[in-house]
């Protein structure tokens, strides 16, 4: 990689990170804490000690104090550039949740009017505060970094115990700390609305990462192989890869071909498979990122 590309690609990924930390942030300020939703991690700690406290310790100071520890065992575990980037979009975070507070009841007055101030929509706010969280995240671990919290946690915990996956030890945290809220809360119906919160956070930071632009991998068993693989590469202008087979059951030989195609190619590649072997078994599974000539280039 060129200097020059080498510095584009670093100050892109620190744009995102500041983008994201700052999505991060106002999804907690606006639509979590407010509402004491707690979805998991060391927000949903946070979220619970501020009104544990008294709501005295701005809920972005917790959040820093919280990571101050996972930072010093990060630091010797994970290594310095990964910590330096955490360090920043976690310092980065804190400092706009807290700036962002008196804006959130401003915005919660415009939500709910008075009339539902006694009632608030913890559907609406748990939904698009999971999504609007998602987002940010998803936009900080594409720069290479996390916002500290229990995303360095499962990867000190993976690091210490390599019997757990740092998924597993996600997992683990995050039950624990929506049980912790749902506790001290005292409320069972807050803690279902943080699980909907964390999972739609989860599943938009998988989109971010990984793109909408999921593709479709195909595997083609037929005996017309070479006439197939010749369509494909005309019509769809798409490769194709052949792999030797036997069928188990008749004893032939086989030529069994694989290729990855946009989903708006399905319906072609259908139709000149039955074309040529209405008889040809086709398998179609997902494949939610490619890189390579026709789909994403490498960076």
């Amino acid at each position: 990689m060129a200097k020059g590309d080498g510095f584009r690609k670093k100050a892109e990924d620190y744009m995102w990170l500041v983008l994201g930390a700052a999505i991060t942030a106002a999804a907690i300020s606006f639509f979590l804490v407010p509402y004491k939703l707690a979805p998991g991690g060391i927000t949903g700690i946070a979220t619970v000690l501020f009104y544990l406290l008294g709501e005295k310790i701005p809920a972005g100071v917790i959040i820093l104090l919280l990571n101050v520890p996972l930072f010093a065992f990060g630091y010797k575990l994970i290594g310095r550039k990964f910590i330096v980037k955490t360090l920043i979009s976690t310092v980065l975070m804190s400092l706009l949740i807290d700036v962002t507070e008196p804006l959130a009841g401003k915005f919660a007055e415009m939500l709910s009017p008075e009339s539902m101030a006694d009632r608030p929509d913890y559907l609406l706010y748990s939904i698009f505060g999971g999504f609007i969280m998602g987002v940010g995240l998803g936009l900080v671990f594409k720069s290479g970094a996390t916002t500290g919290g229990t995303d360095l946690a499962a990867r000190i915990l993976h690091h210490m115990f390599p019997g757990i996956t740092v998924g597993r030890a996600l997992m683990m945290i995050d039950t624990a700390v929506v049980i912790f809220a749902a506790i001290a809360f005292k409320s069972f119906l807050l803690a279902l609305y943080s699980i909907l919160a964390l999972y739609i956070s989860t599943k938009v930071i998988d989109v971010i990462i990984e793109g909408l632009n999921f593709a479709k991998s195909v595997f083609i068993i037929s005996d017309h192989a070479e006439a197939i693989a010749q369509d494909i590469m005309r019509e769809l202008d798409r490769g194709a890869t052949a792999f030797n087979g036997k069928g188990m059951y008749s004893g032939n030989d086989k030529t069994i071909l694989y290729c990855v195609l946009h989903r708006s190619q399905i319906q072609q590649l259908k139709s000149l498979v039955r074309r040529t072997d209405p008889s040809a078994f086709v398998i179609l599974s997902d494949v939610t990122e490619v890189l390579g000539e026709g789909f994403i280039t490498y960076e």
